[in-house]
This record gives structure tokens, C-alpha cells and sequence, in this order.
């Protein structure tokens, strides 16, 4: 069946637009990857609650533990509660502790799920944040909560240590707290002000050199504490630098949702095979689940060719999406969840729909089919056809 659809273009015009249409399959995965591979997950909004999005979030728990067991059943594992979920950004800390909660004990029901969570300090109030040890105690209050309900943590980069911290020692001081009190090993994330703006000069510095030197001093002072890194600057190089410094069994989890194929790849450097190769922890395995699946069956069974052949035509996609202002990717992920029946609207927590423009979401949809993972093309058109009536297109 041929599918086509009448999209608007960059030139302001009207064009019709005809699917390929060759989606990957979304089948459960047949065997163990050879890389941890952590998909950043979303939540679902419920759109019929009576609430002010911009002030209070209300969540379709429902459909969001369904989302977690199809990204378990293509043995993706869940990075619960970050950014993807709209940590900072309409996602609060008592339903972020809540939606933990939920996936972990879903979880419990599937063999081989995997989980972790991200422990934070976004309960503060900003303004009344006055020093390092406010911050310490804020981190501990999440890793209570966390740890006590058997949680992984995942120690997310901290706006209130961004804006009083004096320097890389306030840093070293904070993560060494965090290490030392740590019941398991825990995933650092360092997230660059791309993604969150409040983030800038994290570290200490805004030089990425010398930042990275302080996390490789935190990491080294307590490397059996660590389990690995995740580092989100949009930059292979200084992952692939930093990647190569890292004591031996401690990981990197690429957070580059520009360059993640070559980087999950790897390039065979050095005796210890972390320093050669990326694990992932990405908010686009979200939107590609199935490819990703797929492709990282292939690298496991040592078809790095075909894993290539699978990621490559993703990465236009996952650039758009993440395109500046690039903390507004979480709209993208969405839009890709209704396009795919994941749920059954378009509606976000804080009312982040309305964060992109039709002229982003249209080449969203061209790109998408592009990179074969619109699982039911009927459907993707039938939803962006009633998205562009929205906005006034008339469809032939």
C-alpha cells in the first residue's frame, strides 16, 4: 500500500511526501548484547487530568510501565527518571521518586531487566540554596529514597552545584560524599549546557579539558565506587579522550546522540577493552528502539557491517531531533512514541508539545521514515494527518 501525505517544507510550501515505508521489525531480542545498552525513557502525560501543565505534572503510569517492558522485551535496559523523562523540565521529584518506584517493581516481572535511576538535587529551591553542604544534603535525601527501594543510582549533574560551587575542589568534595555513601556502584552523568544551560562551567571550569581532568580525579579516588561515566557534550573526540583515561572496568556510557554508532563501535584502542569501546546511555534509543535492538544483536553476534547498516540512516534523525536549542528533544521522543501508537495522544508533561514547530515535526516524519523505524506506517500518516489539520493543512 502506498502511503503518502501532504507535509509543509522549508520554503514554506506545500508538498506531498510518499513513505518508504520499510520499517525495522520490533521483535524481542535473541540474545545477550555485548555492550550495556541504557535507553534515557519518557513518560506518558495523561491528557484527560484536570491540572495546569506549566505548574503540576500528571502521568499515565499505565502506559508508561508499558512503554519500559517493550523497551525490556528488545533487551534494552531503562535509565529511569533523567532528562528523557523531563527530570527539571515538568517532571518533579516526588513523581520522579514515584515513577522509580513503579519501574523497578515492573522490573522485578521481567527476566534480565535492567534499571537505573537518576539521583539528583531538583527538589531545591535555587534561590535558597546558599552552599555545598545544602547540595550534599539534597543528594542524600535521593539516594535514601532511591537505595531504599533497591535502586541503581545514576548521580545526575546538579544545577544547585552548578550556582555555588567555587570551584573543581567543590566538586571533589560533593562526588566524594556521594562515592563514599554509595551502597553499589553508580553511573556519574555529566551533562553539557546544550542540554541544560543552568549546567555551564560544570566541573568547576568551562574549559572541557580541565573538566574532565576533575571528573578523572573523582572517578580515580573512588574507581571500585564507579561503575562508569556518561558524558553528553556532542563531541566524539573529548569522549574518546576521556574514554581512554578511564581506570580499568570503569565504563563509558555515550550520552552523544550525534555520534553514538561509531562510538558503541569503538576503535579497539588499548589493552582494556572499556578504553576501546562505548557501553550506551541514550534519550534517542527511546525513539529507535527497534533499530537500535536490532543493530546491537548484529554487533554481538560480530556483524559490525550490518550494525553500521542499521544505525547509520538514524543518526540524520537523531541530529534533528537533538538540534539546538538541543534540551528541547524530549518533544521529539514523544512525537516518535505517537507516531508509533505508543500512546495515544501528543500531549506532554509541562506542556513540552509546544516546545517545536510544525516545520521541525514534518522533517521529524521524513526523517523517521528514512531511518526505517515508523513500526506502523498506516498509523504514523493517519496521526500526522490530523497533526497538520491542526494547523490548518487540508490533506488531498
Amino acid at each position: 500500500m502506498t502511503h503518502r501525505i501532504v507535509l509543509p517544507t522549508a520554503d514554506r510550501s506545500l508538498q506531498t511526501y510518499t513513505l518508504r515505508a520499510t520499517p525495522v521489525p520490533a521483535q524481542p531480542a535473541a540474545g545477550a548484547f555485548n555492550r550495556i545498552a541504557y535507553s534515557a525513557a519518557h513518560v506518558v502525560a495523561d491528557p484527560l487530568a484536570d491540572n495546569d501543565p506549566w505548574l503540576s505534572c500528571a502521568v499515565d503510569w499505565d502506559k508508561t510501565i508499558a512503554y519500559r517492558q517493550y523497551l525490556w522485551s528488545l533487551g534494552l535496559g531503562v535509565a529511569e527518571a533523567m532528562d528523557t523523562a523531563q527530570r527539571g523540565m515538568g517532571l518533579d521529584w516526588p513523581t520522579s521518586l514515584e515513577l522509580i518506584r513503579r519501574s523497578l517493581d515492573a522490573a522485578k516481572d521481567v527476566p534480565g531487566a535492567i534499571v537505573a535511576s537518576g539521583c539528583g538535587t531538583d527538589h531545591l529551591d535555587l534561590d535558597s540554596v546558599k552552599s555545598v553542604d545544602d547540595v550534599i544534603r539534597a543528594y542524600d535525601t535521593q539516594m535514601e529514597a532511591i537505595e531504599a527501594l533497591g535502586g541503581k543510582l545514576i548521580v545526575m549533574a546538579s544545577r544547585a552545584l552548578a550556582r555555588v560551587a567555587k570551584g573543581p575542589a567543590d566538586y571533589e568534595r560533593v562526588y566524594g560524599h556521594i562515592l563514599s555513601q554509595s551502597a553499589q556502584p553508580v553511573v556519574l552523568h555529566w551533562l553539557g549546557e546544550m542540554f541544560d544551560p543552568a549546567l555551564a562551567g560544570y566541573w568547576g571550569t568551562s574549559n572541557v579539558d580541565a573538566a574532565m581532568n576533575t571528573a578523572l580525579d573523582v572517578i580515580a579516588a573512588h574507581p571500585h565506587k564507579v561503575d562508569g561515566i556518561k558524558i553528553s557534550l556532542l563531541d566524539k573526540d573529548k569522549e574518546i579522550a576521556m574514554r581512554r583515561r578511564l581506570p580499568k572496568g570503569v565504563r563509558m556510557y555515550t550520552g552523544d546522540d550525534f555520534n553514538y554508532a561509531e562510538l558503541i563501535a569503538g576503535d579497539g584502542f588499548g589493552s582494556e577493552i572499556t578504553h576501546g569501546q562505548s557501553d550506551a546511555l541514550l534519550g534517542i534509543f527511546d525513539a529507535i528502539a527497534p533499530a537500535a535492538s536490532t543493530a546491537l544483536q548484529a554487533l554481538a553476534q560480530g556483524d559490525e557491517a550490518r550494525f553500521h547498516a542499521i544505525l547509520a540512516p538514524t543518526v540524520p534523525l537523531s541530529r534533528h531531533i537533538f538540534k539546538a536549542p538541543t534540551r528541547f528533544y524530549k518533544t521529539g521522543v514523544v512525537f516518535m512514541a505517537w507516531l508509533n501508537g505508543h500512546q495515544d495522544h501528543f500531549t506532554m508533561v509541562g506542556g513540552q508539545q509546544s516546545t517545536r514547530s510544525l516545520q521541525h515535526l514534518a522533517e521529524l516524519f521524513r526523517l523517521a521514515d528514512a531511518a526505517n523505524v515508523l513500526v506502523k506506517p498506516e498509523l504514523a500518516v493517519a496521526r500526522m494527518r490530523t497533526l497538520t489539520a491542526l494547523y490548518g493543512i487540508e490533506q488531498a
